[in-house]
């Protein structure tokens, strides 16, 4: 019989230990997934640094998860035992352990998930999910972007800018790719020695976001353009900077942010971007179901940043928390199992 063990956090601040837990049964609209690669994101050692969110504890961590559907719940049609598949682990959303992604199964919600090429290894595809959910929840979801939803083949372009700050952040890395699809030019900041990167996913036009002039060079840029907005995946140190662009430019004057707790500023419709907004609406089946897979198998959409493996175990959770909390670029820390 199958043994589950996550990754737990016994309390605020506590380092993850790895214990028993309890083999999950997937209720309604739920698979049970025998994990096989995990992702690290800047999320996840918040929960664990910080007082930002409210965590009841114990808790299992993590939202990107890849491996093999070993069960399937009531009413589900979509998902067979053996489907290779790429999920939004949504316990962060629910507070429920048996949804956190730091185990070795774990439940996930149809609507969250996408089976994944055979081709394709789970260590890069598990990059994903937590990108493309924030992604789409800030390009299309109506109280957001509100833009038109990505197509395969792409759709002819509409004429309509977007700019992205940020575009080699795991978020950038997957707004890129599917305002793109949906027939949007991307411009986008990044650092010099991601330049080639972004333009490979698909940005037209990349800027410096350190060079002092920055702000002006974008709003020459955009001059002219049919504007639809701005992306923040940064947030913090990026505000001011989208906030003074956004007024500079004319057009659409809403920035959609990864963080809460920005200003205000007169002018901008500044709003915050909650990657499980998509959970109960339309966009989650857009993505996972009506357009993902098919983009992944047609190779429109390539797992983007780059997988650092870093460790391959559940043990190992702690050690890819730490790296993560270092930094990384143009990478996304992975635990392959």
């Amino acid at each position: 019989m199958a043994v589950n063990v996550a990754a737990w956090a016994a309390a605020k601040g506590s380092m993850l230990e790895t214990k028993p837990a309890t083999l999950w049964t997937p209720a309604n609209d739920q698979i049970l997934v025998k994990t096989s690669a995990v992702a690290v994101n800047p999320i996840d050692v918040m929960c664990q640094t910080t007082d930002f969110f409210d965590i009841k504890y114990p808790s299992i961590f993590g939202h990107d998860v890849a491996g093999e559907v070993v069960g399937i719940g009531p009413g589900v049609s979509g998902f067979q035992e053996g489907d290779r598949v790429i999920g939004h682990a949504a316990g962060f959303h629910t507070q429920k352990n048996e949804e956190g992604g730091f185990q070795a199964y774990t439940v996930l919600r149809t609507n969250m998930a996408c089976k994944i090429p055979q081709s394709m290894s789970f260590e890069r595809a598990v990059v994903l999910p937590l990108g493309m959910s924030t992604a789409a929840a800030g390009l299309f979801q109506s109280d957001l972007l509100g833009l038109e939803l990505p197509t395969i083949p792409a759709r002819k372009p509409l004429g309509e800018t977007l700019l992205v700050w940020g575009g080699a952040s795991s978020v950038g890395s997957c707004v890129i790719q599917l305002a793109v699809a949906a027939g949007y030019e991307v411009i986008t900041t990044a650092s010099p020695k991601n330049f080639d990167y972004v333009k490979k996913l698909g940005a037209s036009e990349v800027y410096d976001y350190n060079r002092p002039s920055v702000v002006s060079e974008l709003a020459k840029a955009l001059d002219g353009k049919v504007f639809v907005g701005i992306f923040d995946t940064i947030g913090g140190q990026a505000w001011a900077s989208v906030m003074d662009i956004s007024q500079k430019v004319q057009g659409s004057n809403i920035v959609a942010t990864v963080l809460p707790g920005f200003p205000t500023q007169q002018g901008v419709d500044m709003k915050y971007t909650y990657s499980f907004g998509i959970i109960e609406s339309p966009v989650s089946k857009a993505l996972y179901e009506d357009f993902l897979p098919k983009a992944l198998e047609a190779g429109t959409i390539i797992p983007a940043p780059d997988p650092l493996i870093v460790g391959n175990s559940l043990e190992d959770a702690q050690k890819a928390m730490d790296v993560r909390a270092k930094g990384v670029s143009a990478q996304k820390i992975v635990l392959k199992f």
